[in-house]
């Protein structure tokens, strides 16, 4: 291994993890395999990768390549000055990027030299004589909505030999390839956000041909600002003066460059409009199409009322003319901007209505908004924009019978903890307005707050998201980000999964995790970042920093909390070597997106379970308690010092309150005021420490992964597929695609042993998807050896359940059946689409309580 190249070490990580995760313990076979492989491992995921990224702009010249910059001198680019604002300010950022790759502006002068030409069709003259010319087809832009065509154009002008045309078919479609441009030439997306150096060159080329993404299939993508106190507010305060139009540049920036359109902005305790005047005209004018949260109607801060709602009651049953007049100032301010509405209430401060008010008082709230909408406006209320959000009880309203216009898009949401709760039934009538999707990646609620980290597997936004696609939800895809960082990878993800889902698959996400770290930190690191950010991910996925203690894994039963703390600790120390490898120019950026969320969460995971020993040895007198206990306070001071580091070292002190979050001593759904530490005791007196394979039966149970089934049956067009790395242990296994009759036979099997006669307690570990199919919940049957089916329905109805299953990450199914000694075939069969299994456990008498279960239990070679 010493004479491995990067490259080579790279794959050699890959490997090795995949390897030894699935047991084989023998490091000297395990380093000659990947010795041999190595090369042909990385290569697989390079060509992989480059799949997902099509490449245009390179550095070394071929015969017929546009010479972009020359010597260190970018082309000199046209622009029309009468096409849009957003158009010429998205230009002269490119000019910036142009800048900083080079060090140095372009020339303008100068004919029979290329150039890079740039406009929107139908609004800019260059673009329109050449569209006159025949040297750009109108047909792929007249009518399109948000797309870009990029191609090279010989004598586009009289005394030009060649230009790179960009050329949108509207204001965004324009911005979108400017942007494109820049990410070509070297400019990451989190140039700004994420410190993300610019990638220098002397000499840049473009390859000939036609470049285009199309138009996106998502027609409403973007985040939401929430849950930003104390982290996002503090920064914004101390760096910009608030959440002003400063701040608000650097994030519509970040949304175009990211091909978003579509931003709820900051609202604890802020009002975008009223906060400052310039933030309203700066969206429009960039590109940005703006909404206000899903309890905030009618472009209206929550905010704004407690400033002009002359101490009214929220309530349209007392103060109708009160909100009114209130609404009505918040769609004369908005009424020429492009915007989405979002109608009817809830309680003030997003709480659920009171009892008394009906889904008849709420249908006349949404006919007096429309007419409101309507006289604003000057035009009818269909022609401008609305949602109504299902968020949480307004769903039951739904199901018991409201609806709303036609055009009127309906705002479907996950649970906060990213498992969808409804979808449109596949034969639903469509909807003018269509179906629009509100998601999570951080959270302030029951049964805790989820917003210090990310703890989002891209598998599990993939496989939600691409259920909600193929049932229809195209609109709106809105995503709650919190502070917007540390969520960097989860947001390019869901963004670049809004403009085309149809390009990811359960094979393609870790070479999508490649492709994007090789954007950040380039080729030479991309492999060994992109898995240590997957398996961060995979770990916080399993159980949030919030809902972690030392009770959570199990201290005593199947070694399950040291596992998981030598996990964290194991990837902490390579986030630390490759960390140390790195230039100086890619540290910073590597420590926001990597280091600092891997060694922070390492650390938590050795407080709690030094917290957890400290316990065990004290109540057995054993003189250790009181070193456990110096090890909980000595992590609890680390805690601080990662904060320390993150908000004054990195960047120069760039993120100063970014990680002021507090994430230890939750005793309750909310946070605490700060940081408590775990209680420690301590012992004053020393005293003596006290002396297609067939699972087997070991202990008193047998344990299966959901991928290791011995045959699989499945329908016509339905296709058994297993998403690598979901869920908590290896991976997880459902049907795609999620849209197609699943008929009476689609189902796994599983052969097992067991050693004398017992009742077995068979229970199915499911990803926690919600009965989002009308309310009627997912069903499976499952049977022993051919015989009666026992039918289970896992998630149609739940109450109190549903903070545990969030909570867990799983939901837990039983079934009881009774086994002779010897060999037998298990089969669960399907019912429903959108099931995803991870793990089954037979409890014969010996199953012990843990968080992630046991191993995999041993297996023979079956003979058929």
């Amino acid at each position: 291994m010493l004479f491995l190249n990067k490259t080579d070490w790279s794959a050699f990580r890959i490997c090795a993890s995949f390897l030894i995760g699935r047991g084989h313990r023998n490091i000297l076979l395990v380093a000659v395999l990947i010795y041999c492989f190595s090369e042909t491992a990385h290569a697989m995921l390079r060509s992989t990768a480059d799949t997902a990224a099509t490449g245009f702009v390179v550095q070394t010249a071929r015969p017929g390549y546009l010479s972009l910059v020359k010597d260190g001198v970018p082309r000199p680019m046209l622009v029309d000055p009468q096409d849009h604002r957003g158009v010429l300010r998205a230009f002269d950022n490119l000019k910036k990027d142009f800048v900083r790759v080079t060090g140095n502006s372009s020339h303008q002068k100068g004919s029979g030299q290329s150039k890079i030409i740039i406009g929107t069709y139908g609004r800019s003259a260059l673009i329109d004589s050449l569209v006159r010319k025949g040297l750009l087809d109108s047909k792929e832009l007249a009518g399109k909505r948000e797309k870009f065509v990029m191609t090279v154009v010989k004598q586009p002008l009289q005394g030009v030999e060649s230009a790179l045309v960009i050329a949108g078919s509207d204001k965004r479609g324009t911005i979108y390839g400017i942007y494109e441009l820049s990410a070509q030439i070297g400019v990451s997306p989190w140039y700004y956000w994420a410190d993300v150096p610019v990638r220098k060159a002397s000499q840049l080329y473009v390859k000939p041909g036609v470049y285009t993404q199309g138009e996106p299939k998502v027609r409403y993508r973007g985040i939401f600002l929430n849950d930003e106190a104390p982290a996002l507010s503090g920064w914004s305060k101390a760096t910009f003066g608030g959440f002003n139009a400063d701040f608000y540049e650097k994030v519509f920036e970040l949304l175009l460059r990211l091909k978003a359109n579509y931003l709820w902005p900051a609202m604890w305790g802020s009002a975008f409009y009223d906060d400052d005047p310039k933030n309203g005209p700066l969206a429009d004018e960039m590109g940005i199409v703006m909404g206000t949260s899903h309890h905030e109607p009618m472009a209206r801060a929550q905010a704004e009322w407690k400033r002009y709602g002359k101490g009214g009651s929220w309530d349209y049953a007392k103060n109708k003319a009160g909100l009114q007049d209130f609404w009505r100032g918040g769609m004369d301010r908005a009424r020429t901007w492009e915007s989405i509405i979002t109608i009817a209430m809830r309680g003030d401060g997003d709480e659920p209505m009171s009892e008394k008010e009906n889904v008849g008082l709420l249908e006349q709230i949404v006919r007096d908004q429309r007419r409101l909408i309507a006289s604003v406006t000057g035009r009818p209320a269909a022609e401008t924009p609305q949602l109504w959000a299902l968020y949480k009880e307004v769903q039951d309203y739904y199901d018991k019978g409201m609806r709303v216009p036609d055009d009127v898009t309906l705002l479907l949401c996950d649970d906060n903890w990213g498992n969808v709760r409804k979808l449109p039934e596949l034969d639903a009538k469509p909807r003018k307005g269509g179906y629009g999707m509100y998601y999570h990646f951080d959270y302030v609620g029951a049964p805790r707050n989820a917003k210090w980290i990310n703890v989002s597997q891209i598998q599990r936004v993939w496989e939600q998201m691409n259920l909600t696609y193929r049932h229809g939800v195209d609109r709106i895809w809105i995503v709650n980000v919190g502070d917007l960082k540390p969520m960097e990878f989860p947001i390019s993800f869901f963004l670049d999964m809004a403009w085309d889902p149809d390009r990811f698959n359960a094979g393609n996400l870790m070479a999508y995790t490649y492709d994007w770290c090789r954007q950040q930190f380039g080729e030479a690191y991309a492999a060994e970042a992109a898995e240590m950010i997957n398996r961060y991910a995979k770990y916080n996925h399993r159980v949030t920093p919030e809902l972690l203690n030392d009770k959570t894994f199990s201290l005593i039963h199947y070694n399950e909390l040291d596992s998981v703390v030598n996990d964290y600790k194991t990837l902490a120390m390579e986030a630390s070597r490759l960390h140390y490898l790195l230039p100086d120019s890619l540290k910073d950026a590597f420590d926001q997106l990597v280091a600092f969320p891997i060694n922070a969460c390492a650390n938590l995971y050795e407080m709690y379970h030094a917290k957890a020993m400290n316990d065990y040895c004290y109540e057995r007198n054993d003189r250790r308690a009181n070193d456990w206990a110096d090890r909980v306070k000595a992590c609890f001071r680390r805690d601080s010092l990662f904060t320390e580091h993150y908000n004054h070292s990195i960047a120069k002190g760039k993120w100063v309150h970014m990680m002021d979050q507090v994430r230890i001593g939750y005793s309750s759904w909310n946070e605490p005021a700060k940081a408590i530490m775990p209680n420690v005791r301590y012992l004053s007196e020393p005293v003596a420490a006290p002396a297609a394979k067939v699972f087997m039966e070991t202990d008193g149970y047998i344990a299966m992964e959901a991928a290791s089934y011995s045959a699989a049956s499945s329908a016509p067009g339905v296709e058994w597929t297993e998403i690598p790395d979901l869920g908590k242990t290896v991976s997880a296994m459902t049907t795609l695609p999620p849209t197609v009759s699943l008929g009476n036979n689609t189902a796994l099997e599983y052969k097992i042993r067991v050693k004398e006669k017992r009742q077995a307690k068979v229970i199915a570990l499911f990803s926690p998807t919600l009965n989002f199919n009308g309310n009627r919940g997912l069903r499976y049957a499952i049977s022993i050896d051919g015989g009666p089916e026992t039918l289970v329905n896992f998630n149609g109805h739940y109450k109190g359940e549903l903070g545990q299953w969030q909570a867990r990450r799983i939901i837990e199914s039983v079934s009881l059946h009774n086994l002779l000694p010897g060999d037998h075939t298990l089969k669960i069969r399907f019912l429903d689409q959108g099931i995803v299994l991870q793990r089954l456990l037979i409890d014969l008498g010996g199953l012990k309580p843990s968080y992630l279960g046991p191993r995999e239990s041993a297996a023979l070679n079956s003979r058929h």
